[in-house]
């Protein structure tokens, strides 16, 4: 895309970054009807009940007093206002300083910005620490390497890091996820969606993290339909995280993936996705999104009459779940993943693009998951 379009995304493309990005579809018709290009596996029986998304399942019985906390947040890049990665994190903080009667001035929100050195996230924890806020929750990967440093010099500051873990210091509570098991659902409704049996991952940075959306993803679509084909591409190397930020690349990745006949898109990609969803709304064929409900994000409405389905990844919980934890004094109670069974993870189906019947499969498959009949590989 050229001229003011290419503009348009770029400058929208400073208001997203996370792991993941939007979702979309096409004027293709909705629900499990949609396939007819696929030979299907037989699914399993969906469970008696369904178990509706719950976001309060671990913060609900006891009443919690947490009014003499102060609580850090040090977001990755783009910060509050991202419209998913940092904005989940940001809707569990908010909820935390509501439920838990935290008061306002006694919380801080910081934001990392593209490119910066190590040394300045670790100045960002620092004066967290130094002005007294405990706990602090850092948002991404990102601050793994920093809290080994500062870590240590705040041994009695509570610090949660999302993404990611420092074994060696044992004030950092590691929030990880299981991606995989949710974007092993996407692969499912991207099967049950595509015309062609052929659908395609685009992966912002080849990195470990967004490997387990990948392998998730091949695995639920392998499942569903056994001969359908996937493609997959990253858009820049583990060394070079602009792809995670780059939108014009994202709909070139997209577009290669779209010409070899990939009809149905599952990015993992950050702000890159909305150059892959604009790419997928021009071709006239599917996404899938993952990390936050994206058909309700109003910084990508353009796509919203595309939308399929997104994967969830559930930073609000955790970190709703960290700050209680915290107050109550009993991190130890925490999962140590984040995973389909605690609700850590899992999938919406907001746009009504997804009919009864394939409802029903994804309950099934989902069960089979939570039951350990399943197992989603992490590895591609």
């Amino acid at each position: 895309m050229r001229g003011t379009t290419v503009a348009a995304i770029a400058l929208t493309s400073l208001m997203v970054v996370s792991a993941c990005a939007k979702d979309s579809g096409s004027t293709a018709s909705t629900g499990s009807t949609a396939a007819a290009g696929c030979e299907f596996a037989t699914p399993p029986s969906a469970p008696a009940t369904t178990s509706a998304t719950d976001s309060t399942r671990a913060a609900d019985g006891d009443e919690v007093d947490g009014s003499g906390l102060k609580v850090g947040l040090a977001y990755d890049i783009g910060g509050r206002g991202d419209a998913s990665f940092n904005d989940l994190a940001a809707a569990g903080f908010d909820r935390a300083i509501k439920d838990l009667g935290v008061a306002k001035e006694n919380t801080r929100e910081l934001s990392a910005a593209p490119s910066e050195d190590e040394s300045v996230k670790q100045t960002r924890l620092r004066q967290l620490a130094r002005e007294g806020f405990n706990p602090v929750v850092a948002v991404g990967f990102a601050y793994t390497e920093s809290l080994k440093v500062v870590a240590p010099e705040f041994p009695d500051v509570r610090f949660g890091l999302v993404d990611s873990a420092v074994p060696e210091a044992a004030n950092v509570t590691p929030l990880v996820f299981a991606e995989q098991e949710g974007a092993f659902l996407a692969g499912v409704v991207a099967a049950y969606q595509s015309r062609k049996c052929h659908v395609g991952f685009v992966g912002g940075v080849d990195i470990p993290l967004i490997h387990k959306f990948e392998a998730g993803y091949a695995q639920g679509a392998k499942a569903a339909a056994p001969k359908i084909v996937v493609e997959k591409k990253y858009i820049t190397p583990a060394t070079d995280f602009t792809g995670f930020q780059d939108p014009v690349k994202g709909m070139e990745t997209a577009k290669g993936l779209i010409d070899k006949g990939a009809d149905v898109l599952y990015p993992a990609a950050g702000a890159s996705g909305i150059g892959v969803f604009s790419a997928v709304k021009q071709a006239g064929v599917l996404g899938i999104g993952c990390d936050a409900d994206q058909y309700n994000q109003p910084a990508l409405a353009d796509s919203r009459d595309v939308i399929v389905a997104s994967s969830l990844k559930r930073v609000d919980v955790a970190v709703y779940d960290f700050v209680r934890a915290a107050a109550k004094n009993d991190l130890a109670s925490l999962p140590k993943v984040f995973d389909l069974k605690v609700d850590g993870v899992g999938y919406a189906t907001s746009g009504g693009r997804i009919d009864a019947k394939l409802q029903g499969i994804l309950e099934g498959f989902k069960a089979q998951i939570i039951e350990g009949r399943i197992k989603v590989s992490d590895k591609p």
